[in-house]
């Protein structure tokens, strides 16, 4: 079977077990004790069988609560990676020392995210609601810079560090994270409750991070997450800037990336508690196939001023905050402060007519890997938009390929 959309993603929460309570958790994560919920070894090894099947050769994010909660956690590790995924670990670090980062890598482990909410420690933990905890975290990454296994650094935008994120990124880039996530917030779990951002702090600390992208370059990977509006942001002021070459669309939850709860539910992403079946009940092959939500995620029909919106190609907005404001999964983003009749004279921004394509131009198009046929062709078609052609042809998909150094 050919597919439209073959997912390079996955998010698994193996546990809601967690040993610290931090303020945001959508999941809303309980102390360490018991494990009540979780998955059996069996069952977690099954379920790597079926992600290998669907999207060989994946990105695997193992997560929690905290992953390193699970005692069979190494085990799992060791399967997926024998069957080729490439897997990744995110973690707050707490429970991470040298034994345990050795062990991890000779299982096949390729990085570990870890979480860094403040440069202060007694914010950070008061944050996390456990004292000690930044020292702990700090000292993890020493250890795997140490041993050698490649480490980044994840923040979650708030009230409380707006103004400290340019210091948390150089303080990650200084550490050697090859990659400093700055996340944004998405109302739910235990985060339901937590006041944003303003949508025009949302606004300004996008802007910012496009420039703290290109200032960073070759030294650590500035990447804004949970914030699909950030291309719309480069577009509109910059729309030659190198961060929009071959890049693809704001979000891919339910098109590349899916994830799995630590009760088996199959969701676009973990902020969205729609599920589209349960892998004790389903194969995820047919999750993926046959699901409404992941189908309807694949082909948006947008309400309010996303669908009104010439950057909705782009962008989109984030589906799980419009699910949470709105009850509509392709109802309007409530953090997005662009208003679509407004739209600044002078930039030149993308039609949003359908783009053709000669026959020379789908043939090469289909000797693109499958797992990223999907990402290229929505990277060309913006670059044929933003350069005013209606039909792409090879020599529009060799310019773009020089424009990004070699890659189509």
């Amino acid at each position: 079977m050919t597919r439209s959309a073959v997912p390079f993603l996955i998010s698994w929460n193996l546990t809601k077990r967690c040993n610290l309570k931090c303020e945001h958790c959508y999941l809303d994560a309980a102390e360490l004790e018991g494990g009540e919920g979780d998955l059996t070894t069996a069952e977690a090894l099954g379920i790597v069988d079926e992600i290998a099947e669907l999207c060989p050769g994946a990105m695997l994010i193992l997560t929690g609560g905290e992953p390193l909660a699970r005692p069979d956690l190494i085990d799992i590790v060791q399967y997926a990676s024998d069957k080729g995924l490439n897997v990744v670990l995110g973690t707050n670090g707490t429970l991470l020392n040298e034994a345990v980062i050795l062990r991890m890598k000779l299982a096949g482990l390729q990085g570990v995210g870890l979480s860094l909410d403040s440069i202060n420690p007694v914010s950070h933990d008061d944050f996390r609601g456990s004292p000690g905890c930044w020292q702990k975290t700090v000292d993890a990454i020493d250890l795997l810079k140490k041993n050698d296994l490649e480490f980044q650094l994840q923040f979650t935008v708030t009230r409380n560090n707006y103004d400290e994120i340019p210091e948390l990124i150089e303080f990650a880039s200084q550490k050697g994270a090859k990659v400093a996530n700055v996340f944004f917030l998405v109302c739910t779990g235990r985060g339901q409750e937590m006041t944003d951002i303003t949508p025009p702090q949302y606004e300004k600390m996008l802007t910012w991070l496009a420039k703290a992208e290109e200032e960073y370059a070759g030294k650590t990977m500035v990447r804004a997450r949970c914030a699909p509006h950030f291309l719309r942001v480069v577009q509109q002021n910059s729309p030659d800037s190198s961060i929009m070459k071959g890049a693809t669309s704001g979000c891919i939850a339910g098109s590349g990336y899916f994830r799995i709860s630590p009760e088996a539910d199959v969701t676009p992403c973990p902020y969205m508690t729609t599920s589209g079946g349960n892998l004790k009940k389903e194969s995820l092959v047919e999750i993926w196939d046959r699901s409404p939500i992941f189908k309807q995620m694949r082909a948006p029909q947008y309400n309010g001023k996303c669908g009104d919106c010439r950057y909705n190609d782009v962008c989109g907005g984030c589906r799980a905050r419009a699910l949470s404001a709105t009850g509509d999964v392709m109802g309007e983003d409530p953090w997005c402060d662009y208003e679509p009749d407004k739209a600044e004279s002078g930039i030149a921004l993308p039609h949003k007519g359908e783009l053709g394509w000669t026959p020379e131009a789908k043939e090469r198009l289909e000797k693109v890997p499958i797992f990223l046929r999907k990402m290229v062709k929505k990277g060309l078609e913006r670059y044929a938009r933003t350069k005013g052609y209606q039909v792409i042809t090879p020599d529009i998909m060799e310019a773009m390929r020089s424009k990004v150094g070699g890659r189509r």
